[in-house]
This record gives structure tokens, C-alpha cells and sequence, in this order.
């Protein structure tokens, strides 16, 4: 009986030892699941606001007519988003410092967005 206690014990260390590797696993993907989404979302937030800052740029290069519901909009994102970028340059041609200051600042939401997603990467353990 002592043989089949200790093979029994065996068995079940084993199988325990199985289980807690498969949930480890487990945890581990879903974790990178997690972080991999954060990351995700946090690149698409800095393409979106970039997108927004080039349609401004276009929209006045373009003479877009400023009365439009969708010209309003995007300006008005495109304010908020321009931050400290807004008037950096002051050239006196209107379209000339909207081109410069609006067009930095989507390249800054685009790099900021690509830093930020590799840390939340890097921090979350997953190599990026």
C-alpha cells in the first residue's frame, strides 16, 4: 500500500505541478493580451489626433469654408490638440504658420504616442 501511496502522491504532484504551469501561462498571455491592447489604443490616439491636425492643415490650406460642420469640428479638436505648437511660428502668411505649427504638432502626437506605447510595453514585459 505504501508503493501506491507514493506513486498516488506523485501523480498528484504532478498533476498539480501541470495545472499551475498551464495557469501561469494563462495569466502571462493575458497579460500581454492586456498590455499589447494598451499599447494598441495608445498608438491609435496618436494617429487619430495627428489625422485631425493634418485635416486642419488641409482644410486651411485648402480654403475649406470655415461655416462647415466639419470644418468647425476639426478646428476645433485641431486647437486643442496643437497645445503649445498653436503659435510657435508666426510667419505673417495665415496658411504658412497653420502648415508649420499644426503640421509639428501632429509629428509630436505621432512620436509621443510611439514612445509612450513602447514603455507600456517595456513595462508591462513585453519586448516591443
Amino acid at each position: 500500500m505504501g508503493e501506491h501511496a507514493e506513486r498516488t502522491e506523485k501523480n498528484l504532484t504532478d498533476e498539480d505541478s501541470r495545472r499551475r504551469h498551464r495557469t501561469d501561462a494563462d495569466r502571462r498571455r493575458i497579460k500581454d493580451q492586456a498590455v499589447g491592447l494598451i499599447a494598441g489604443i495608445v498608438r491609435w490616439a496618436g494617429l487619430v489626433f495627428a489625422v485631425i491636425l493634418v485635416l486642419q492643415v488641409i482644410f486651411t490650406v485648402g480654403s475649406a469654408n470655415p461655416a462647415n460642420g466639419i470644418v468647425s469640428w476639426v478646428r476645433d479638436w485641431a486647437d486643442s490638440l496643437a497645445m503649445g505648437f498653436r503659435d510657435l511660428f508666426q510667419p505673417a502668411d495665415e496658411k504658412l504658420r497653420v502648415l508649420v505649427n499644426y503640421g509639428i504638432a501632429a509629428l509630436f502626437w505621432l512620436i509621443a504616442s510611439a514612445i509612450v506605447a513602447k514603455l507600456v510595453r517595456r513595462i508591462g514585459g513585453i519586448s516591443a
